[in-house]
């Protein structure tokens, strides 16, 4: 993916994320990368990946399980 740095870069990765859930790569109830591997594969910060995925979070894509990491929602 390439990320266009002259706008904000958090909702880039969240379409990216958002297309990969859509798509079905990650099953409903399946542990969601966490921020780091995210900041990793996309060569973001961290707090840009954690933007990204407190969005999918409010769009009810995601749910956390305090210190287990975010999941997949049911749709």
């Amino acid at each position: 993916m390439n990320i266009d740095r002259s706008v904000p870069v958090w909702p880039q990765v969240a379409d990216e994320l958002r297309r990969r859930l859509d798509a079905g790569r990650y099953a409903a109830g399946e542990r969601f990368p966490g921020t780091v591997d995210i900041a990793a594969e996309f060569k973001v910060s961290q707090s840009t990946a954690q933007k990204a995925v407190v969005a999918l979070r409010k769009e009810g894509l995601l749910y956390t399980v305090l210190g287990q990491g975010s999941f997949v929602a049911e749709k």
